[in-house]
């Protein structure tokens, strides 16, 4: 039974060595994406001018007006003191081509005091310019940049097919890593003073016993994040039911009508303020976004700049139909089912941010473990690999000195 075990991580690992030391490595990084953005692009998050801020809505409406090709699709409602408001974009179908019109962005950064547009970026391109170089890394670390191929999301296919993989071979691992009871100290310690391939193995083995817990939650949550609705929401459903909202259960959403007429922004944040309310809220609407697909608008509860939910189960979402504005469903943290916690909590945990700072810091260690774990079962490998076609080489020539020594 060992020595299955031992083929099968051996196998789970080459298979997923590179693809977990990228998403390891970029996962370090993306743990501070907001600060790291900010301190490689100053001129996109910091408002040139200085005077009163206008309101999101007022600034969403100016850039509209200045460029009827777009439309604002999510935005926060204030800015931070000092910062841009930074709007995504989408392109208006142009009327004459029934085509969307031309865009070459998704994000903007928006003067608060004036409603300029300081800066312009595709929001994940890939590209390693200085503006694009952070949110290029976010999404090589769930996507591999790689691209949609017939209605299909490769890359978040692959990371969640990944991620299940590394979940199986942790608990293999594991059991690997005690061979004996006798021997359990053997499987916690470090041989520095060895170093060479002594020290990597202990690397390897011992680096992933010690820190066993927290790398089966990331890869938990890695499969939760890229494979929400198609593994792990009918999983979970199995043993307790989701409350139905509007992102997941697309049968409770309104059809769009012929002569409908979309409800502005400031319709949907004033009905969104009476439920907040209504539901004990701590802090009003933060931030709005429109999803042309589902005919809906979603606000988020926080206060400015925490978007993310920097401690805790995130933010407040609540959701309403963008022609009547029925309140389609709402995901209040800490609310709901045991199935809406579980999912409530994938994402502070990936991301750390569920301890806040210590969260990520801790969050950003284990995804630099992550790549050495890989980079280490990699080293392990090819000299286990090398070892066996040396063994295998020196016993095809003594059998071939054997013959030859027989014929003669």
């Amino acid at each position: 039974m060992r020595r299955q075990f031992v083929r099968l991580h051996r196998w789970f690992g080459v298979a997923t060595a590179l693809f977990l030391f990228v998403s390891g490595l970029t996962g370090a990084i993306i743990a501070w994406d907001h600060e790291l953005d900010a301190a490689l692009n100053p001129s996109f998050f910091n408002a040139h001018t200085g005077g009163p801020a206008l309101s999101g809505l007022e600034l969403a409406r100016r850039v509209e007006a200045a460029d009827p090709r777009l439309q604002v699709t999510y935005l926060p409602l204030a800015a931070e003191p000092g910062r841009t408001l930074q709007m995504m974009v989408l392109p208006r179908i142009d009327p004459a081509t029934k085509q969307p019109y031309p865009l070459d962005f998704t994000q903007i950064a928006v003067d608060p005091a004036t409603g300029e547009i300081q800066g312009r970026r595709e929001w994940g391109a890939v590209s390693l310019a200085r503006l694009d170089l952070i949110p290029f890394i976010y999404k090589l670390h769930y996507t591999l940049q790689l691209p949609f191929t017939g209605g299909i999301d490769i890359g978040t296919w692959l990371m969640g097919t990944v991620g299940i993989i590394w979940l199986f071979d942790s608990m293999i691992a594991l059991w690997l890593s005690f061979p004996s009871f006798k021997a359990w100290r053997k499987s916690f310690a470090f041989r520095l003073g060895r170093g060479g391939y002594a020290l990597t193995f202990d690397l390897h083995r011992s680096g992933g016993v010690w820190i066993w817990g927290l790398l089966t939650i990331v890869a938990l949550t890695s499969i939760s994040m890229n494979l929400s609705g198609p593994v792990v929401r009918p999983v979970v459903s199995l043993f307790s039911k989701f409350t139905p909202d509007p992102l997941n259960n697309p049968e409770i959403l309104r059809a769009a009508q012929p002569g409908d007429q979309v409800l502005s922004r400031e319709r949907i944040v004033q009905l969104a303020e009476e439920a907040g309310k209504a539901q004990n809220l701590k802090v009003g609407p933060g931030g709005i976004y429109y999803a042309e697909f589902l005919h809906a608008y979603g606000v988020g509860f926080y206060a400015t700049g925490n978007d993310h939910g920097d401690i805790g189960l995130g933010n407040p979402w609540m959701y309403w139909d963008a022609a009547t504005g029925k309140l389609l469903g709402k995901q209040i943290p800490g609310k709901g089912s045991a199935a809406d916690i579980f999912m409530q909590v994938q994402f502070p945990l990936h991301s750390g941010r569920i301890l806040g700072l210590g969260g990520r810091i801790l969050i950003s260690a284990v995804g630099i473990a992550v790549a050495i774990l890989s980079a280490t079962g990699l080293l392990i490998w090819l000299k286990k690999l090398n070892a066996r076609r040396r063994s295998a080489r020196n016993a095809n020539e003594a059998r071939d000195a054997g013959t030859s020594t027989a014929r003669s």
